[in-house]
């Protein structure tokens, strides 16, 4: 006789929470590992880079061109260096070099070449009085030619069945960062606008550095959780996020999040940093693929360099890139996003400091949704020390928050006006 329903669902339930905790056992196990130390040594004919751990971990190293870099995997760790997304330890062949969560269960070290070098021999040594586990890198200067031919990934002989179980979570939770369920609640007849929340940069990317020291990372991250709870307090509106931890994410998947879930609204949140530090003020970008100024397309330049500063390989873009650049020309969605920033200068610019002509254009990666109105918002300048004090202060980026929500309504009302008219 074949088994009833409620027995099955009892051993699927069970089979469900046996994978459930050996999965999170597997994440927490990669969790516990540490980067206690970086060192850079120059040899004869060669630079040693060592990363130490309190554990011996799986690893892929990845070369990438233009720039060239060598990219370091590991699964996700923690880092008790001190710095934790970028470092300076320029020696031989190395330049600067960035850390960060890449995705969902790995950490990722991009290490910046100042010359083509070769992988001339990598591998792991065991603790010994006075060091913990190793993970050693030797690279030997090489030609253009020589480099490209030798572009590709190398893993250790672990790494592949350590990471197994880790890449279908990432995928699983990446697809439900792209396409977020809709609750029943929004399913009534009188929907709820979806806004998404993009807080720039994140992870292996730190974005821009402040007078103190802070990251943009962090600083684009607490306003837009700050953002989304004020948002979601009204009841008025759906509200995603395309990160809400600290992670990098590919500048495609940003607004792809937008476009897959429908959303009415694609805010990005971001920070500038500028070489004189008594320059001040909020601004607003919109999409063209002619700069308003000089300013803007040195900004937009910057910004679309995230992806590259990640070790993000580019060659996954495909031919739809060309084709959303294409669609951009939908008038809707272009002046929509036009009117939502004049809406933001407006209700902005009532509270706080406006950058001399807030609203400006360039051809930002992150706005090419072709059917979401899109802006990407500049808080103000982490170099200026009391702008940065001021967006490190709750009190201050609630105010912010509030005259943001301001300007989400009226565009919301505008746009209601005009489906009616």
């Amino acid at each position: 006789m074949s088994a009833s329903v409620p027995a099955l669902f009892r051993r699927f339930a069970v089979a469900l929470a046996v994978f459930l905790t050996v999965t999170v056992a597997a994440f927490a196990a990669h969790a516990q590992s540490k980067v206690q130390d970086v060192r850079v040594g120059v040899h004869q004919g060669f630079t040693r880079f060592v990363l130490e751990l309190d554990a011996a971990a799986p690893y892929r190293l990845l070369t990438l061109r233009d720039p060239y870099r060598v990219v370091i995997d590991l699964p996700e760790v923690a880092w008790e260096t001190g710095d934790e997304s970028a470092g300076s330890l320029t020696k031989g062949v190395i330049g600067k070099f960035r850390f960060g969560l890449f995705q969902h269960g790995v950490s990722r070290f991009v290490i910046d070449l100042r010359e083509p070098a070769l992988i001339k021999s990598h591998f792991r040594l065991d603790p010994e009085p006075g060091a913990g586990h190793r993970l050693v890198l030797d690279l030997q200067p090489g030609t253009d030619q020589q480099f490209a031919t030798a572009m590709g990934s190398v893993e250790s002989d672990d790494w592949a069945s350590r990471q197994s179980g880790v890449a279908a979570t990432a995928r699983a939770q990446q697809q439900a960062m792209i396409r977020a369920p809709v609750r029943p609640s929004e399913q009534a007849e009188t929907r709820l606008k979806t806004i998404v929340i993009d807080a720039g940069h994140g992870g292996v990317d730190p974005g821009a550095i402040g007078a103190s020291g802070i990251y943009e990372k962090k600083i684009t991250l607490a306003f837009a959780m700050d953002l989304r709870d004020r948002l979601q307090a009204l009841g008025q509106y759906r509200v995603l996020m395309t990160r809400d931890r600290d992670i990098y994410i590919p500048l495609r998947k940003r607004y792809e999040v937008a476009h897959q879930n429908e959303a009415d609204l694609f805010i990005s949140i971001h920070a500038d940093a500028h070489h004189t530090p008594d320059l001040r003020g909020f601004s607003v970008y919109t999409l063209s693929e002619t700069a308003s100024d000089k300013e803007a397309a040195a900004l937009a330049a910057k910004e679309n360099k995230s992806d590259i500063l990640a070790g993000y390989d580019l060659s996954e873009y495909d031919d739809q890139t060309s084709f959303i650049l294409l669609d951009l020309a939908q008038r809707k969605t272009s002046e929509s996003s036009w009117q939502f920033a004049q809406s933001l200068v407006k209700n902005v610019g009532s509270n706080v400091k406006l950058l001399r002509r807030p609203h400006r254009f360039a051809g930002f990666a992150v706005l090419k949704s072709p059917t979401v109105p899109s802006v990407l918002v500049e808080l103000g300048y982490l170099s200026n020390r009391r702008e940065e004090k001021d967006l490190r202060t709750p009190a201050y980026r609630a105010s912010l928050a509030d005259s943001i929500i301001r300007a989400i309504d009226v565009y919301f009302e505008h746009q209601e006006r005009l489906s009616r008219s």
